[in-house]
């Protein structure tokens, strides 16, 4: 089965201008064009397009991907290469993931100040409870918040 760029774009949930600007990067070289010069999306394209959505958001850059691109159309003889771009990237998302995991930490601590302030009825020394009088989960995230980088050592 064939389609346009506004059906392809449809199915992925994404607007049509976003297929078009994959292509003027250079992101669709697998996507056939028709007697016209219209692009023509096909059933197997739509693999090629999510694992382009996947690696956008893991943060890999354009270059990239179209380097992935490039690699995965020469063959066998590139899956080290692919292989490395794509181990590279993980340890990328890991990192992000990390830190993403410290934001919400640094939430749920400020979560808490604040249903301990309502119930409360006032943030007056919740700042200076003793950590045992904290869910344990919180302490190192309030140590952390109030500790200067470089500071631990």
């Amino acid at each position: 089965m064939a389609y346009t760029v506004g059906e392809m774009a449809k199915r992925l949930g994404v607007p049509a201008s976003t297929l078009r600007y994959y292509d003027k990067e250079g992101l669709l070289p697998f996507v056939g064009r028709s007697a016209g010069g219209i692009r023509v999306f096909e059933e197997k394209d739509f693999e090629w397009l999510r694992i382009i959505e996947c690696l956008k958001k893991t943060g890999m850059s354009l270059k990239d991907i179209r380097e992935y691109i490039e690699l995965a159309m020469q063959g066998d003889a590139t899956i080290e290469r692919r292989l490395e771009l794509f181990r590279k990237q993980r340890t990328v998302l890991e990192a992000r993931m990390a830190e993403l995991q410290q934001t919400m930490d640094t939430l749920d601590y400020k979560c808490w100040f604040y249903e301990t302030a309502a119930a409360r009825g006032t943030t007056e020394g919740i700042g200076e409870l003793p950590p045992e009088e904290m869910p344990e989960r919180l302490r190192k995230i309030r140590t952390r918040l109030r500790t200067a980088p470089g500071a631990e050592d």
